[in-house]
């Protein structure tokens, strides 16, 4: 069982922000490779530091509560 998803299916506990920072880094990901010329490198980019951004802000809000 993982810490992260608080069960064995892998699914997100609620409250977890992964989806909101994935979602924020495709986007960044997105105007990084048009600017490159190459958007699906962007793309892949983008979902790396999504998920840094999206494990960022679930421990800030872990650390709130």
């Amino acid at each position: 069982m993982s810490e992260e998803t608080g069960n064995q299916s892998g699914t997100p506990r609620p409250g977890s922000k992964m989806g909101l920072g994935i979602a924020m880094g495709i986007a960044i990901g997105v105007a990084i490779g048009a600017a490159m010329d190459n958007v699906g490198a962007g793309i892949a980019i983008g979902v790396a530091l999504g998920a840094g951004i999206g494990t960022v802000l679930t421990a800030q809000q872990r650390k709130q509560k």
